[in-house]
């Protein structure tokens, strides 16, 4: 990130590499669900279920080291317990959306099982979203990073004055 970002353009590098991860996850949810439903007698949900489990592994670990890279890494197991919660809030959002659709409506055709796992990674992705930046992959607090950056230019000027010295 470039120094003098704005907090909209901070925002918006955020939100994109958010959807490159979240991208990535769908293509495995959508992926094993669907290679689960075709090759197998599991229940729709509980296939959508497995492949949702699956995706939620694949997103840890390309939020943790790509998107929120620079994030706090302080309490690590309090991250991933933390992710762990609103993924699985997120998997019953999503999961809850296709078995309405499939047990309640009756629409369990191979197009409308996706058309509502579309649905409900949409609206699991707006609540994920939120959670993760707010809770799970927290900003280092601004008194640490003023302490960090006074330290860097202290030993920056400590070089410099050895150098002149030298």
């Amino acid at each position: 990130m470039e120094r003098g970002s704005s907090g909209l353009d901070r925002f918006v590098h955020e939100v994109a590499k958010f959807g490159a991860v979240g991208a990535l996850g769908t293509v495995v949810n959508f992926g094993v669900s669907n290679l689960l439903w075709h090759l197998t007698s599991l229940q729709a949900v509980r296939a959508n279920v497995i492949a949702t489990v699956v995706a939620i592994a694949c997103n840890y670990v390309g939020f943790r080291y790509f998107t929120y890279r620079d994030r706090d890494k302080g309490a690590q197991s309090r991250e991933l317990t933390l992710f762990l919660a609103f993924s699985a809030v997120g998997l019953v959002i999503e999961n809850g959306i296709l078995y309405a659709a499939i047990y309640g409506f009756g629409w369990d055709s191979s197009l409308q099982r996706n058309i509502f796992k579309v649905v409900g990674i949409g609206i699991a992705t707006l609540f994920r979203f939120w959670s993760y930046r707010t809770w799970v992959f927290r900003t280092l607090p601004t008194h640490e990073a003023v302490a960090d950056a006074e330290s860097f230019l202290e030993e920056e000027t400590k070089t410099r004055k050895a150098t002149q010295r030298a």
